[in-house]
């Protein structure tokens, strides 16, 4: 098993409450931690025996462009999009973070995780 990750993928996405978020939008940033048997492509050196990182992020930037109100949705609906377009994908971890979320107060961000197996 080995296993791949996306980090700290950067987005202007409108994911929020508060009408100001859904208006102007915030930066998130996405990681993705993909566990999948990567010993074939180890022998062959052919893109179609491992998995193509170019359309895990396009998944991954489609669900950013779609506004919700809540991380927990859009971090499901990622988790949910990746799970189940990437069979190869046997342990997916995605992590979620809004920075600097109005809550009053000074807050670097916050996130949410999720994990899925087959």
């Amino acid at each position: 098993m080995s296993t791949i990750v996306l980090e700290n993928m950067e987005f202007h996405a409108f994911h929020g409450c508060l009408a100001f978020e859904q208006e102007l939008g915030n930066t998130f940033i996405v990681s993705v931690t993909m566990e999948l048997d990567t010993t074939k492509a180890g022998k062959t050196d052919e893109l179609e025996h491992t998995l193509n990182y170019q359309l895990v992020y396009d998944v991954i930037r489609g669900q950013m462009e779609m506004p919700s109100k809540l991380i927990e949705h859009v971090g499901q609906r990622i988790l949910d999009s990746l799970f189940n377009g990437f069979p190869k994908i046997q342990l997916l971890h995605v992590k979620l973070s809004k920075l600097n979320p109005p809550l009053g107060g000074k807050v670097e961000r916050v996130t949410i995780e999720l994990k899925k197996e087959r």
